[in-house]
């Protein structure tokens, strides 16, 4: 094991390869075992609704209501969503919420709590 990096967020020894991806055991961070480090985050900037830069791990709070697409739920206004991640595409957020579920949501409606 001591060819394998420490893990550049949490400096844990306990990292191991799946795929192209190196995680961390830990703290469940994940990086690109070519490049090195964690240089994902470096060519994306991804903010809420007022301007603030979100990483992985951050809380955030919903400001609009939003239907969920195909059922009959609505995720309130006020809702805190916490350990979010960060993906790439049209909903460039990956959570899960308390009594709905996984969802994807875009960023131009949540705030940084």
């Amino acid at each position: 094991m001591s060819d394998l990096p420490n893990c550049p967020q949490c400096n844990s020894e306990y990292t191991y390869h799946d795929g192209a991806l190196t995680i961390c055991s830990e703290c469940g961070h994940e990086w690109s075992a070519e490049a090195g480090g964690d240089t994902q985050d470096d060519n994306r900037v991804i903010k809420d609704a007022h301007g603030n830069v979100l990483q992985d791990g951050d809380t955030i709070t919903v400001i609009k209501d939003l239907k969920v697409k195909g059922s009959s739920l609505v995720v309130k206004v006020g809702t805190r969503v916490k350990n979010i991640r960060l993906v790439d595409g049209d909903h460039d957020i990956d959570c899960k919420i308390d009594g709905i579920g996984a969802m994807k949501l875009k960023s131009e409606f949540v705030k940084k709590a």
